[in-house]
């Protein structure tokens, strides 16, 4: 009984160790995105500048790092959640892919592969809630920031792609 009690204990000394520090990563991150940012400019004459995002988006990630570390904190679990080392490769890989594809078929068609594969394979979702959701997250995003935020996002360098306005 004595070695299951001391492993367990150990178990999650270790998982709080690497939580820790990934909970300091990120905030450090975020901290860093924020500070960079402020070179940028957060506000223009025009409106918002081009700083403001990062600046945004940087706040949150250290501010929910900092949340997340209190979270921890008040937790009083014995034993760490165990992690699904497959979903994390699979993300990961899918990341990679994702980001080495994306300026040969475009952000709309290289994202909505990414997205069906998450929701439909990896999620079992349904197929109508995978494709309304992946085309969104797709297409609508796409025009969204073209020509909503003018913000040019990759497009597909394949001629049939290039043809249908991909």
């Amino acid at each position: 009984m004595e070695s299951s009690s001391t492993a367990a204990g150990s178990a999650r000394r270790t998982s709080s160790r690497s939580v820790l520090i990934g909970q300091i990563v990120l905030a450090v991150l975020g901290a860093y995105v924020v500070i960079t940012s402020l070179s940028l400019g957060l506000w223009t004459s025009l409106g918002p500048g081009p700083g403001l995002f990062p600046f945004a988006m940087g706040a949150l990630l250290a501010l929910l790092s900092v949340i997340w570390f209190f979270q921890e904190r008040s937790e009083a679990t014995e034993t760490a959640e165990p992690v699904d080392g497959g979903l994390v490769l699979a993300v990961v890989l899918s990341l990679l892919i994702l980001a080495s594809v994306m300026n040969l078929l475009g952000f709309q068609v290289s994202m909505f592969l990414f997205l069906l594969y998450h929701l439909r394979i990896r999620s079992h979702r349904t197929w109508p809630s995978s494709l309304i959701i992946s085309l969104a997250g797709s297409v609508g995003v796409f025009y969204a920031f073209y020509y909503g935020l003018n913000v040019a996002l990759p497009t597909a360098l394949l001629l049939p792609l290039t043809l249908i306005g991909l």
